[in-house]
């Protein structure tokens, strides 16, 4: 009896070793094959193909560290509050995330749970837009790594423009737009700008282009009520009154209901970041070989040409199985030349590697190419140079945007209130909420 309890026992302890051995096996991330398993979430479904892409040429050109990619797509919602749960439990959380900008700022609030990234950043930075990594730093340690520079441009409906006899390339100035957006309203009845209401994209890079935005880049502090963003609402809300602008169907720019309308020729421009130029091809056929691209208009002689505007961050989580081999596979699928030639030709992105843009990878033939009349990058992105301020992920600025989005330019651009008295009641109400 008690020979079979020591082997009973020996038993018992034989498969717990087995099993904490399979466990930690499974926490490596080894597979048979002696890849490593690295698992990706995203919000974007357009993402993942790109990272296979990447994936597949790393393991060509790294055989002894080859990757198993797992992606996972989920809402947007849903993955960031997931992504906030997982990595404050230590339980379930991916390898490599992409976080949206707008939510950033509040997985760099304390101490991250999220890797520095400058060992593999600091070596690019003079390959790179460096704002469009910065956006994503906290106490000098970068985070984050975006897809493209997401620059700001004009895209002109040059069959409107051209029925109003409008010189698109004498349109300096945000007074120069609109004086050009009263000539085109009286000769063909059509609008010039398409404002959001429900959205940042419109407001966003009037004031970044300035220096400034929403959340002072400088101080940190709350910044509604700014000189700049008075000054932009109001010229915005006098477009609106003289028929100039038109508020967008559906509120976004990624409205169904914007689609039909501009695709429709609802309005003879509108202001987005060159990664919109997929919207356009997909969603607008209609404007084919319409559509041409200039640079966003600018305040005065010290406002900067463009905007980095939107963007992803993708990060590596503190809790990544393998965390060099994760970093070193993100820097070479979002730093890297071959990496970011992917970026464009996957989707469609101004990469923030500056030595893409006049590659001859840029002028190949594909269905930008062959939707907009002039080269994005050639024509535009190379003109304006370097000059792509972009906000900050600072902590406030996610509570101050979804106020922007569900409130303030909706009573400023529908309802038509006076911009000065509603910028000073919302700064009051968020430093209270905030502060």
């Amino acid at each position: 009896m008690f020979k079979n309890k020591k082997l009973i026992m020996f038993v018992v302890l034989l498969v717990s070793f087995l099993l904490l051995s399979c466990q930690k096996g499974s926490d490596d991330g080894k597979n048979k094959d002696g890849s490593t398993t690295i698992k990706f979430w995203t919000f974007n479904e357009f993402h993942p193909p790109l990272y296979e892409v990447m994936a597949e040429k790393w393991n060509n050109k790294y055989p002894d560290r080859k990757i198993k990619l797992e992606s996972s797509v989920l809402p947007f919602e849903e993955m960031h509050s997931k992504l906030g749960i997982a990595l404050t439990s230590g339980k379930g959380v991916p390898d490599l995330v992409d976080i949206e900008i707008k939510r950033y700022a509040n997985f760099l609030r304390g101490k991250p749970n999220l890797l520095p990234l400058n060992d593999i950043i600091e070596p690019e930075l003079d390959n790179v837009v460096k704002s469009r990594l910065d956006i994503y730093s906290k106490d000098g340690q970068y985070y984050g790594i975006d897809f493209h520079v997401g620059a700001t441009v004009m895209f002109y409906n040059k069959e409107v423009t051209d029925k109003a006899g409008i010189d698109l390339d004498k349109i300096i100035t945000w007074e120069d737009y609109a004086e050009a957006g009263k000539i085109i309203l009286e000769k063909t009845g059509i609008p010039l700008f398409a404002v959001e209401s429900r959205d940042v994209f419109t407001i966003e890079p009037m004031l970044v282009q300035r220096g400034t935005d929403v959340v002072d880049p400088n101080t940190a502090m709350i910044n509604v009520d700014s000189k700049e963003m008075l000054e932009a609402t109001t010229f915005i809300q006098d477009m609106l009154n003289e028929g100039t602008a038109v508020v967008t169907p559906g509120g976004n720019v990624h409205a169904e209901d914007f689609y039909g309308f501009m695709g429709g020729g609802g309005a003879a421009s509108l202001m987005m970041p060159l990664w919109y130029m997929g919207r356009f091809t997909d969603y607008m056929p209609d404007l084919k070989k319409k559509i041409v691209i200039k640079p966003m208009p600018i305040w005065d002689e010290n406002s900067a040409k463009s905007a980095g505007l939107g963007g992803t961050g993708t990060s590596v989580t503190k809790y990544a199985t393998d965390p060099e081999l994760a970093k070193d596979f993100l820097a070479y699928a979002k730093l890297s030349e071959e990496g970011n030639i992917e970026i464009w030709r996957q989707l469609g992105f101004d990469p923030i590697r500056t030595s893409v843009w006049t590659s001859d990878v840029v002028q190949e033939k594909n269905k930008f190419t062959d939707y907009f009349i002039n080269n994005p990058f050639s024509d535009v992105l190379v003109k304006i140079g370097s000059d792509f301020p972009s906000g900050y992920s600072l902590e406030k600025f996610p509570d101050v945007i979804i106020k922007l989005q569900t409130e303030v330019l909706f009573q400023i651009f529908v309802e038509m209130k006076d911009p000065k008295t509603v910028l000073e009641k919302v700064q009051s109400q968020l430093e209270i909420e905030l502060n």
